[in-house]
């Protein structure tokens, strides 16, 4: 049983991924310093694997800190890289503090990669890198496009370190580039639980539905998309989960092409945010409080991947729709209003 560390193990994407990883025979081991998780969610994961998940609350920056987490697990096999800032507006107001803490908790990730010979890194990227692209849907070969936003750029440095590490190390590795996780596992015992005012789409609508929020923004309606409203590429956080064990198993089956591969976790279709509130209206059948705002720095008009790289090498598949999607995300906002106890720290977001 191969142990894997996954940093940001509390967090949203990462949760879902050690649930996939334990149900696929690995055994895990977190990282995360809670500065925009809960330690609580792994409770919820616990229930849903039935064993406890040892997590490590230190912060990556630090590198002693880090260094520590490897003198005490010798048996490392590979590291899924989740710790990032996300957020595309706050990294538009404090680029410094997306920079700093996005590419310093990478680089002494891999300084540990180099000392303890760990095998196999797979790094948590994101379709910003593509910036706003000429074409789309965009595949691994489209060119990547100035950055909107610096989260953006702590993305694309991410993956350029990684590169240039990997060609002088006995390392491989994958980079993942996300399109727009969204929805809770299916058990609702884990979901997308921000701090404070949540800054991705999924969330708002959720919290405005319950009345977490009395209204929420549609951030500009006057971009060049059928609707007006920016056009993503929303997928089921347990869809990209799942990927993330498959490339493990890619790299330790030794079936990659190459020391360092990129692969778009995407639906390959494109729905715009109108159409995601329409979503959600027509499974909730509640009306959503929403108003139409200026655009929003940072934000890309619109994208949506070519995935058939994944699934032909990976041998992934997708088994959400968008309509499980906003149910299990709506089915989690519920949860979470039932129980006030469950994870106190989201009440942060009412408004």
């Amino acid at each position: 049983m191969s142990k894997i560390l996954v940093t940001g193990g509390c967090g949203y994407i990462g949760s879902h991924t050690i649930v996939d990883l334990v149900e696929n025979g690995y055994e895990v081991i977190s990282v995360d310093n809670n500065s925009r998780s809960s330690s609580k969610i792994l409770e919820g994961v616990e229930k849903i694997i039935g064993k406890k998940i040892k997590n490590y609350k230190v912060d990556l920056c630090d590198y002693n800190d880090t260094h520590a987490i490897f003198m005490e697990n010798g048996d490392i096999e590979g590291i899924i890289h989740f710790a990032a800032y996300k957020s595309v507006g706050e990294s538009v107001e404090k680029p410094l503090l997306y920079f700093e803490n996005n590419l310093t908790s990478l680089v002494n990730l891999l300084k540990c990669v180099d000392e303890f010979g760990i095998p196999y890194f797979v790094f948590s990227s994101s379709c910003t890198v593509y910036g706003n692209p000429d074409e789309i849907p965009v595949t691994e070969a489209t060119p990547p496009k100035p950055a909107a936003s610096p989260y953006g750029y702590t993305k694309q440095m991410g993956e350029q370190i990684v590169n240039e590490f990997i060609k002088s190390s006995h390392a491989q590795a994958i980079l993942l580039r996300y399109f727009n996780p969204v929805g809770a596992h299916p058990s609702n015992w884990i979901g997308e639980m921000p701090i404070g005012k949540p800054a991705n789409l999924v969330p708002a609508i959720t919290q405005t539905a319950i009345g977490k929020l009395k209204s929420m923004q549609v951030h500009g309606a006057d971009y060049p998309t059928r609707d007006g409203s920016c056009l993503r590429d929303y997928i089921h956080v347990c869809d990209i989960a799942h990927a993330h064990t498959l490339a493990l198993n890619y790299l330790i089956e030794k079936r990659n092409k190459a020391a360092c591969e990129v692969f778009n976790l995407g639906t390959g279709n494109g729905v715009t945010v109108l159409e995601a509130i329409k979503a959600f209206e027509k499974i909730s059948g509640v009306k959503l409080n929403y108003t139409i705002g200026e655009r929003r720095p940072g934000d890309v008009i619109a994208i949506y991947a070519n995935n058939d790289k994944a699934k032909k090498e990976l041998g992934w598949q997708l088994k959400y729709s968008l309509d499980d999607m906003m149910r299990t995300a709506w089915d989690w906002e519920q949860r979470l209003e039932e129980d006030e106890t469950l994870y106190g720290e989201q009440k942060a977001g009412e408004n």
